[in-house]
């Protein structure tokens, strides 16, 4: 019997279906691997922002990975959304509890409108107890701040370059620091993400043209979703980020075409098909 390559997805869950649970489930299944989820919360949500927010409870986050790892198993997990310091614990008791291996974190805290996606007390919590787990973290710029502890007042290569090696050493992980955020990058018509990680000799550097488009609801979830499927394949951490940067870039340049609601809408997930 064949057997699927697996990808546990423990994240919020996006009414709009451009981020969130429904774009990593989507990621997932286009790069051809098997998709679980855990929902931490339900979020009322489209194009145009965030309406409301009504977390799950620790205790059923933790049922849900449970009942996950203990029939179908995972080669890889991805974690967006948390919301608060309970869902943290509960999901770091359920990585302990159950060994989920290959763990790429987006450390989703604000939504592309400005929305807060996790609460203010819960930062030191992800910061101190998660990100630790993690084979690989990817904040983009403002989420690099708030886990660096201050203002990134220089987006230019060499600083981010700098503050990617720093967070690495000091969580002894991957950090992929993705440079959309950039003015400087903007400017210079490239998306440049970099990643600094334990196993590499130096910083590796991932660009793609910049692609001028209103429809970037999700990117952050689609790619950490990417890279957890590229592990979950066997793929080494460079080999993942540099599949998953190729797959989102073009996700973004073929959704570029689409108008869906009045707002940010989503990139197109099956870009292949």
């Amino acid at each position: 019997m064949k057997e699927y390559r697996k990808v546990l997805t423990i994240a919020g869950s996006d009414s709009s279906g451009g981020a969130g649970i429904q774009a990593d489930i989507k990621t997932i299944s286009a790069c051809g691997c098997y998709a679980s989820s855990a929902i931490t919360a339900l979020t009322a949500q489209n194009t145009l922002g965030v309406d409301g927010i009504s977390p799950t409870s620790g205790k059923f986050v933790y049922k849900q990975i449970k009942a996950v790892m203990s029939d179908i198993g995972t080669d890889a997990a991805k974690i967006g959304m948390l919301f608060n310091a309970e869902i943290i614990d509960a999901v770091c008791q359920a990585i302990d509890d159950f060994y989920i291996p290959n763990l790429v974190i987006d450390p989703v805290m604000l939504a592309t409108s400005g929305a807060k996606l996790l609460e203010t007390q819960a930062i030191e919590t992800i910061i101190k107890t998660l990100l630790p787990k993690a084979i690989l973290i990817a904040p983009n710029i403002p989420e690099a701040e708030i886990i660096y502890g201050e203002k990134i007042e220089s987006h230019d290569i060499g600083n981010l370059t700098a503050i990617a090696e720093d967070l690495s050493k000091r969580y002894n992980i991957g950090v992929l620091i993705k440079g959309g955020h950039s003015v400087y990058i903007r400017e210079n018509k490239q998306s440049i993400d970099i990643l600094a990680s334990p196993e590499l000799e130096k910083p590796q550097y991932f660009s793609s043209d910049f692609i001028e488009t209103q429809n970037t609801h999700g990117t952050g979830c689609t790619l950490s979703a990417a890279i957890a499927s590229g592990l979950a394949k066997g793929n080494t951490l460079s080999q993942a980020v540099a599949n998953a940067k190729t797959y989102l870039s073009n996700a973004i340049k073929f959704g570029a075409e689409y108008k869906i609601g009045k707002g940010h809408g989503p990139v197109k997930h099956f870009w292949e098909m």
